[in-house]
């Protein structure tokens, strides 16, 4: 955690739901708000919560690696599992145990969900959705579970591994300069032969990631180049070709209500073509869980996405990305 006075009592109790952990380690990435004084409240009422806090941050490592590499190297040495999440991440009572089941059921050394989304803003509820039906595109569940297939993934927010399989990669060191350590950790474990399990998180855990609209931008342009790549901008020209042709179809519809009259032609034009832009979103969101109310916010969606693709895009390349006070420069993604 690092600054999360907002996030750190809930999270902390979620996790104390959890009859399966053997200790919770709570590492306090050099906080400056009130987040240790909570802290040390929350372990007057928790016997298990262990907290740490780091110190200067070592070169080549990013602030949340060395973070999770200090609390897994204090991790009870008996400890099989260990369990990494974040601390925007609230779970749900039994979460663990299904967990549990689940990697002993597909025999996974890791086990990873992807939690369900809670949205506050118009600019959550606009740029969420459009990120997160792409992403499920960019990384589908059946070929990543697959174990004959090199796709991998996984989500930081909360992630099972198995210990022996954690140490055998080389654990966070292996992955110390990487901002998406969690898919690298994926690629590893699987590439070494490890089946893992990637899932939906709807009953498992639930995140709302970023409370402002600054923070939300902070944050995905950190990553999004990152997550899609090449392929990412290769979609940029089409998107925006189809928004354009929306906008033109609009046109005559427009002109008409100028000049006091409705063409009965431009109508159609115009209906058929939103329609079909917004007909694909429809059949993701519901693909993916999000309620078709989430439609109306398509266009200023797939805008800010595309906005903050390009500029992830320039700052992954050649500038640097900032996160929680802290700037890497561009390149130190890509490990």
């Amino acid at each position: 955690m690092r600054d999360e006075e907002a996030n750190v009592a809930d999270a902390v109790a979620s996790l104390d739901l959890q009859p399966e952990l053997v200790e919770i380690i709570v590492v306090d990435d050099q906080s400056t708000d009130v987040t240790p004084a909570i802290l040390a409240e929350l372990a007057q009422r928790i016997p298990r919560l262990k907290i740490m806090r780091t110190d200067s941050l070592p070169a080549g490592w990013t602030g949340k690696n060395h973070a999770v590499a200090e609390g897994a190297n204090a991790a009870s040495p008996a400890s099989r599992w260990l369990l990494f999440t974040d601390a925007d991440t609230r779970h749900m009572p039994g979460s663990l145990a299904v967990a549990l089941c689940t990697a002993e059921e597909k025999r996974a050394a890791l086990v990873s969900f992807s939690p369900a989304q809670e949205m506050g803003t118009f600019w959550e509820r606009a740029l969420i959705p459009v990120v997160y039906c792409k992403l499920a595109r960019r990384f589908q569940y059946d070929r990543i579970n697959d174990a004959h297939l090199p796709d991998a993934a996984a989500n930081g927010q909360y992630m099972l591994i198995r210990r022996d399989a954690y140490d055998a990669v080389g654990g966070q060191a292996a992955v110390r300069g990487c901002i998406l350590e969690d898919l690298e950790l994926a690629r590893r474990i699987k590439s070494a032969g490890y089946p893992i399990c990637f899932a939906p998180g709807q009953g498992i855990a639930r995140t709302r990631m970023y409370c402002s609209f600054g923070a939300m931008w902070e944050g995905w342009t950190k990553n999004l180049y990152l997550l899609f790549g090449a392929r990412g901008m290769r979609t940029l020209i089409p998107e925006l070709l189809a928004l354009a042709l929306m906008f033109w179809g609009l046109a005559p519809v427009v002109k008409s209500f100028t000049r006091g009259r409705i063409g009965l032609s431009a109508i159609c034009l115009a209906a058929l073509i939103v329609a079909g832009v917004h007909a694909r979103q429809a059949v993701l969101l519901r693909r993916n869980g999000y309620s078709l109310h989430l439609i109306k916010y398509y266009v200023p969606g797939l805008l800010l996405y595309d906005a903050a693709l390009v500029v992830s895009w320039w700052r992954n390349t050649y500038g640097a990305v900032q996160w929680k006070g802290r700037v890497y420069p561009a390149g130190i993604g890509r490990e």
